[in-house]
């Protein structure tokens, strides 16, 4: 069995099947069982000097990157008059791999019916497959059962349907709900709504000049007012790693429930929800390489019993007469209508990709690749990184000396590099820094080090 070092392997392979057969155990590469630990993802190897490390080169036994690679057809794609592209854009969407887009063609041509109410053989078929595809989530994450998972389109609307459902009945004028400055516009506009509707109260915790949270003001905001807390496992902006085990662990010695949004963090690194003791979990399933329109909210059992639907439809109610409704029991409650069967089902091959090369290997290579990228863009002249917490995930934002960040986004897209420049739907920690946007590029395991030096010579232009 191969381990990531200094190399361009990521797990162990099996070269009839293309895929990995065997990973190590989370603990052999520092990560616990649990999942994240509070402190955040392990660094990289240094190098002998105990500085960054040099570019990971080559393939130490195993199967190389590059046929990875192969795996995901978009990667060979060619932009801007035949520029190879360079797919850097990863925190926004990641690209499909070739399991994920031949079982939704699959989908489609065996077993397409709408799914629990038809009495023919293609509803069994469709049913059997979006049920499998919610056990699969629940394994992935760690939940104790399927029934904790409920189907949704991304994060965004998982996070409006536990505040609409969930905590808007437990809120009356004065109440407070706890944020960070760091979440994305999705977990904060759907808290404002909530305060304009029932006159609770936004209270936010603050980071310090690296970009991590201040855990110390986080715990000062709670109070017998308080009746919930919301916050982000990774940040899109920045990259940080937020503790979100001591986040919960505070908020529960209050009494207080909590959504972690993780849709930063779930294409990054083992996450288990039961050993985070978390209330609520949602995640994007197209920020893990899964198709778009489709994702997924943890729940714990209580808190989905007590929860009350703010979509109503079909396929959610055991009984209707026109004086009362009785409701499926979660998690159909909540999937109101024909769901998205097919991206669901997309969604657990992906998941199945994922497994078979080790979240844990792809953890440690992506960190290699950050400490590399990290090294390269800090020998830019005039560049300068927002956001240098010392537990990062994959995102090198920044901006640059006398360029706007559009102006650097462009360039690098006439060469084949995909980065995103803006807001990024985080403005308040941008404002934070005193910025209005960044560039940022952001990796996955399917990217390479030449990929990272791509970049880095671009921006030695424009600087120069």
């Amino acid at each position: 069995m191969t381990t990531i070092t200094n190399n361009n392997v990521i797990g162990a392979w099996d070269a009839e099947h293309a895929l990995p057969f065997e990973v190590p155990t989370l603990e052999a590469v520092g990560l616990p069982a649990g999942g994240l630990p509070s402190g955040g993802l392990p660094s990289a190897p240094t190098d002998a000097a105990g500085g960054l490390p040099s570019a990971p080169t080559g393939a130490a036994g195993g199967w190389p990157l590059s046929q990875l690679r192969a795996e995901f057809p978009i990667l060979s794609e060619r932009v801007e008059g035949g520029k190879p592209l360079v797919w850097l854009d990863n925190a926004a969407t990641t690209q499909k791999p070739r399991a994920v887009i031949e079982r939704l063609q699959e989908y489609y041509e065996h077993e397409n019916s709408n799914v629990h109410r038809g009495a023919h053989t293609l509803a069994a078929r469709a049913t059997d497959a979006y049920e499998e595809a919610r056990g699969k989530v629940a394994a992935f994450i760690g939940a104790p059962s399927a029934d904790n998972i409920v189907f949704v389109r991304g994060t965004t609307e998982g996070i409006n349907l536990v505040a609409q459902s969930f905590v808007k009945p437990l809120l009356s004028p004065g109440d407070e709900i706890v944020l960070t400055i760091l979440e994305h516009h999705a977990n904060i506009v759907p808290w404002q709504v909530l305060t304009q509707e029932t006159g609770a109260v936004l209270r936010v915790a603050p980071v310090d000049d690296t970009g991590q949270i201040l855990v110390d003001e986080y715990r000062r905001l709670f109070s017998p007012r308080t009746k919930f807390a919301s916050f982000t496992q990774v940040s899109n902006a920045l990259g940080t790693v937020v503790p979100v085990e001591e986040l919960i662990a505070i908020a529960h010695a209050f009494g207080v429930p909590t959504l972690v949004d993780g849709a930063q963090s779930i294409p990054h690194t083992p996450v288990n929800v039961t050993a985070l003791d978390a209330d609520f979990f949602v995640f994007s399933g197209h920020k893990l390489y899964a198709p778009t329109g489709i994702g997924a909210v943890y729940g714990k059992r209580e808190h989905l019993e007590a929860a009350v639907p703010y979509q109503t439809g079909g396929n959610m109610i055991k009984d209707v007469t026109f004086e009362r409704t009785v409701y499926q029991d979660p998690p159909q409650k909540f999937e109101a209508g024909t769901g998205n069967i097919a991206d669901a089902v997309g969604l657990g091959a992906a998941i199945d990709f994922l497994e078979q090369i080790g979240i844990a290997h792809i953890a440690a290579w992506e960190q290699e690749l950050l400490r590399y990228g990290t090294a390269e863009l800090t020998k830019v002249p005039g560049l300068h990184l927002v956001g240098t917490a010392h537990h990062k995930a994959s995102v090198l934002s920044f901006v640059l000396d006398g360029h706007s960040v559009e102006e650097i986004g462009q360039a690098l897209s006439r060469e084949g590099i995909a980065v995103r420049a803006g807001h990024h739907c985080a403005q308040p920690i941008l404002r934070r820094f005193g910025l209005e946007g960044t560039v940022r590029p952001s990796l996955a395991f399917y990217n390479t080090p030449e990929e990272i030096e791509q970049l880095a010579q671009v921006l030695h232009r424009l600087a120069g």
